[in-house]
């Protein structure tokens, strides 16, 4: 694919090629004993950060998540919860932080 086509700008397989993980804050942390398997995670991931394990459960790619919190917001069962990074801004930004005087 030509990564100057206008389509993978903008499609799914844009995230898959690059990683994403690092520009999030926040980060969905799942809880298996809460988890029913429904796969809604999965299917609203517009990411497609989310995979399915060996035993069925769904696990988060964090190399490729964002961090949106659409996971967290479509479980019925509240198994996903989303918990700061626990990086800084200069983290982030890969610059120091300037404070203005």
């Amino acid at each position: 694919m030509n990564t100057h086509d206008p389509y993978f700008a903008i499609s799914q397989s844009s995230t898959i090629a690059n990683n994403t993980g690092g520009w999030r804050l926040v980060k969905p942390v799942m809880d298996k004993q809460k988890c029913n398997r429904c796969g809604l995670c999965w299917s609203y991931c517009p990411e497609t950060a989310i995979a399915e394990d060996k035993d069925g459960f769904f696990v988060i790619l964090y190399n490729y998540c964002k961090g949106c919190g659409i996971c967290a917001d479509t479980c019925p069962r509240n198994a996903i919860t989303m918990e700061p990074e626990g990086r800084t801004d200069t983290q982030l930004k890969g610059t120091e932080r300037q404070e203005n005087v």
